[in-house]
C-alpha cells in the first residue's frame, strides 16, 4: 500500500471545497496549492564523540497574505518536506478560520532528539535557528514549539536569533520559558483549545 502524501491530501481537500466557493474566488485555490517559500537546509552537527553528522531541516512559509506567518518547529525522525508543507498549509487555514492576522508556516528537523545529549541538542537547535534567521522575525515569520521541541529549545533559538540581529528580540519565537519572555499558560494552551458546551460536556 502506497504511503499517503500529506501535502497531496491537503490539495485534494482544496479541490473538494472548490465547488462551495464563489466563482470569482476560485482562482485562489491554485495559489493555496503552492507554498510561498520553502527552505531546505543541511545542518552539520559535531557530536560529543567528535563525529560530524548531517541533519535535514526545513522551514515552509505557506502564505503571508493575511500577515506574518506563524507555526511550530518539530524535531522528529519522520519529519520530511511534504509533512512540513502540509502542516504549514493547515496553519494558514487555521489562522484564517479564526480571523487572526497571521499566515501559516511550519518547520522541523529530521532527528530523534531523545538520542542527543543536551549539548548536542543545543548545538543543533542553535544551528537551525541561525539557518532560518534570514527569513524569520516578528514581522515576517514567528516560529513556535511543536512535537519534541521545548521552551528551552525556543530560548536557545531566540538567543541565537538575537545575537545574529544585534539585539534582544524576544518576539522572534514564542513558547519560551516565562523568565525569558514567555507567556503564562502557553504550555497548556493546545490542550485547552477545545471548548465544550453544556450539552457536550461529560
Amino acid at each position: 500500500m502506497a504511503e499517503t502524501n500529506p501535502f497531496e491530501n491537503f490539495c485534494k481537500q482544496l479541490d473538494k471545497v472548490e465547488k462551495f466557493i464563489l466563482e470569482e474566488d476560485r482562482k485562489f485555490i491554485e495559489i493555496l496549492k503552492h507554498p510561498q517559500r520553502i527552505l531546505e537546509i543541511s545542518l552539520p552537527l559535531e557530536m560529543d564523540s567528535g563525529e560530524i553528522k548531517i541533519f535535514k531541516g526545513y522551514r515552509v512559509q505557506h502564505s503571508d497574505i493575511r500577515g506574518p506567518t506563524k507555526g511550530g518547529i518539530r524535531f522528529h525522525p519522520n519529519v520530511d518536506l511534504d509533512e512540513v508543507k502540509a502542516l504549514a498549509a493547515w496553519m494558514s487555514m487555521k489562522t484564517a478560520v479564526m480571523n487572526l492576522p497571521y499566515g501559516g508556516a511550519k518547520g522541523g528537523i529530521t532527528v530523534q532528539p531523545k538520542d542527543l545529549s543536551k549539548g548536542e541538542l543545543e548545538r543543533l537547535s542553535r544551528r537551525y535557528a541561525a539557518s532560518i534567521a534570514p527569513i524569520i522575525g516578528p514581522d515576517k515569520d514567528i516560529p513556535a514549539p511543536d512535537v519534541y521541541t521545548t521552551p528551552q529549545i525556543m530560548a536557545w533559538m531566540t538567543d541565537t536569533y538575537s545575537m545574529m540581529t544585534g539585539g534582544t528580540v524576544l518576539g522572534s519565537f514564542t513558547g519560551k520559558p516565562i523568565e525569558f519572555g514567555g507567556s503564562h499558560g502557553r504550555a497548556e494552551a493546545t490542550a485547552r483549545g477545545l471548548k465544550l458546551s453544556p450539552m457536550n460536556s461529560f
